[in-house]
C-alpha cells in the first residue's frame, strides 16, 4: 500500500512536470489551452502547482503531450505484472525489450527497416552466442562472409565470436526478429571487426 506522503510527493511534482513538458513541446499556455480545452489561466495554476490536477484535466493534457498518464504525473510502479516496453534504436534497428534487463538471457523484437534504409553492413564480434527467430519478413545473415537468408518462421544460432552481420534482404518492406542474447550478448554489437 502507498505511503500518504509518497502520494503528496507525486502530487506536488505534478505542476512542475506539466510545466516541463509544456516548454519542451514549445508551447504557450493559449496554445495548449486551445489543444486541451482547458483555460489559460486553469493551465497556469495547475502547473504553479496552486490547484491539483484532476482526471478530467490531466486526460487531455496527456493526449496533448502524447504520453501516458502514469509518466505525465511519474506515478509510482505499483507492482503490475506487464512489461512496459520501451523501444530504442541502434545501428539503424529498432528494439523492443521483451523483458526486465535482470542479467541472464535478455530478448527483443528486433525491427530492420527495408535494406536501402540499413546503413552499409558493419561486421560484428562479441563474447557468447545469439539466438534469433524471423517472425515476418526474411533477414540476411552473414557469418565469416558466407550469407544465408532466413524467412518468417526460420531460426539461427551462431557463436558470437564469428564476425558477422544481419540485416533486411528485402527492400520493399520491414523484417521483424525475435532475437535472444546469453549474459555476454548484453554487449551484442559493441566491438567491430
Amino acid at each position: 500500500m502507498a505511503d500518504v506522503t509518497d502520494d503528496e510527493a507525486v502530487l506536488q511534482n505534478v505542476g512542475p512536470r506539466l510545466r516541463g513538458f509544456r516548454k519542451a513541446l514549445g508551447v504557450t499556455l493559449a496554445d495548449l489551452a486551445e489543444r486541451t480545452g482547458l483555460t489559460p489561466s486553469t493551465l497556469s495554476r495547475l502547473e504553479r502547482g496552486h490547484i491539483r490536477p484532476t482526471l478530467e484535466q490531466l486526460l487531455p493534457l496527456a493526449r496533448a503531450y502524447a504520453v501516458p498518464l502514469d509518466e505525465l504525473v511519474a506515478a509510482p510502479t505499483t507492482g503490475d505484472p506487464r512489461v512496459h516496453l520501451r523501444p530504442f534504436r541502434k545501428h539503424g534497428l529498432t528494439f523492443v525489450p521483451l523483458g526486465m534487463k535482470t542479467g541472464g538471457l535478455q530478448a527483443y523484437k528486433v525491427v530492420y527497416p527495408p535494406a536501402s534504409q540499413l546503413p552499409p553492413p558493419k561486421f560484428h564480434m562479441h563474447p557468447g552466442r545469439e539466438w534469433f527467430y524471423v517472425l515476418q519478413g526474411t533477414v540476411q545473415l552473414v557469418l565469416s562472409g558466407t550469407g544465408t537468408e532466413l524467412k518468417a518462421g526460420e531460426a539461427a544460432e551462431f557463436d558470437t565470436n564469428t564476425p558477422h552481420w544481419i540485416g533486411n534482404a528485402h527492400d520493399d518492406r520491414p523484417a521483424e526478429t525475435l532475437a535472444i542474447y546469453g549474459l555476454q550478448g548484453e554487449r551484442v554489437h559493441i566491438t567491430d571487426v
